[in-house]
């Protein structure tokens, strides 16, 4: 997995996203505001804050009631943005060697190098081989929805849930495992991706002003114990 995620559009404009709904069969859209601009998402930034700074300006609470928690309450699927699914979009940024339907956005093969795993993938879209990789919500919906989410709008569910800075193609069969669990319940097989990916997790919960239950943030403490001056990966 590269430590660089490049996104194609901003979809922020005067500090406001703006979101069509389209209803029926179509997709959510998140319309560009014609301003060209190539975000780029680093793992590795020394101008980011330490995770663990970070993680202590985090609240701590005790995991609230799932109760109301439903897929839909964030999004019907995934977005579209300039045209593109955020899941092909991931895919595209993610693997090398990949071949793309006729529309230029559809990922029918590529090489994924799994963060979760450490392995690489030879990924072949079909019906039985295209969940071989798997879209992972970092901090996954239910988690956040317990934890400060279903308090937010709704559009600002919407974009959480299409955030490049929460979204990693990985295995099918690792994103299975983890399911909606917390980092005090599951942590990458790959131990040399955990530093970088409780980062990531703490980013997350930063940006949308989620918490933190206190067995959640000791199984992060313990992984940056040995991370040294781990920081946040970087949106720009």
């Amino acid at each position: 997995m590269n430590d660089v995620f490049r996104r194609r559009r901003t979809v922020f404009a005067g500090g406001l996203l703006f979101i069509i709904i389209v209803f029926g069969f179509a997709p959510f859209v998140l319309p560009g505001d014609g301003i060209e601009q190539s975000d780029v998402l680093s793992e590795h930034d020394v101008e980011t804050k330490l995770a663990r700074v970070v993680l202590d300006e985090l609240d701590v609470k005790g995991r609230a009631p799932k109760t109301g928690y439903a897929r839909d309450e964030f999004g019907s699927g995934w977005a579209t943005v300039d045209g593109c699914d955020m899941r092909n979009t991931v895919l595209q940024e993610s693997m090398t060697d990949i071949l793309l339907e006729t529309d230029e956005c559809t990922v029918l093969s590529g090489m994924l190098d799994d963060p979760y795993t450490g392995e690489m993938i030879n990924f072949v879209r079909g019906r039985s081989t295209s969940d071989e990789v798997q879209i992972d919500h970092v901090v996954a919906l239910s988690d956040a929805w317990q934890k400060g989410a279903q308090q937010l709008e709704f559009t600002d569910r919407v974009v959480f849930a299409n955030d490049p800075l929460n979204l990693l193609a990985v295995d099918g069969p690792a994103n299975q495992a983890k399911g909606d669990k917390d980092a005090a319940s599951w942590l990458p097989p790959n131990k040399a991706y955990r530093c970088r990916y409780v980062a990531r997790q703490i980013a997350v919960k930063q940006k949308y002003d989620l918490w933190v239950t206190e067995a959640e943030k000791a199984a992060m403490k313990r992984v940056l114990n040995g991370c040294g001056d781990q920081r946040l990966p970087l949106e720009t």
